[in-house]
């Protein structure tokens, strides 16, 4: 399977999507466009709308944002491989502050036991409360 990198081709943004493997299916990717999840160039798009090389796609799925540049098409959904030539991942990497706490203990400890268990949800469960302002 080849690669069409002409800047004469066009192809529907559903079928992109589909080909790229950001969606496992045709239909996925089409309810996404018509749920706003999907961008062309900062503008929402319809399933049908043309995209061609050089144009950046947003995908909001699962609570992140996918940011890509198509630097190709290909006419049917083949292998991951071929599918990430296909564009250029612009996606900034996640912030390490934004990420949740993992308790770690020291090597050799052996398995917690109930009531290391007990602590470590107990203080999970406190620093997932949202805390308290007191507004005057």
């Amino acid at each position: 399977m080849e690669i069409d990198r002409s800047e004469q081709t066009h192809q529907r943004i559903d079928v992109w999507l589909w080909t790229t493997r950001m969606f496992k299916t045709r239909n996925l990717a089409t309810q996404a466009c018509r749920g706003g999840h999907v961008q062309l160039d900062g503008q929402r798009v319809k399933a049908s709308q043309k995209v061609s090389i050089g144009q950046e796609v947003r995908v909001r799925k699962a609570g992140s944002e996918f940011i890509r540049k198509i630097t190709g098409f290909v006419p049917t959904r083949g292998q991951a491989s071929i599918a990430v030539q296909c564009y250029e991942d612009l996606t900034p990497a996640p912030d390490p502050a934004l990420r949740g706490f993992v308790p770690r203990r020291d090597k050799g400890m052996g398995r917690p036991t109930k009531k290391d268990r007990r602590e470590m949800e107990k203080f999970q469960d406190e620093a997932a409360k949202p805390r308290r302002r007191d507004h005057p």
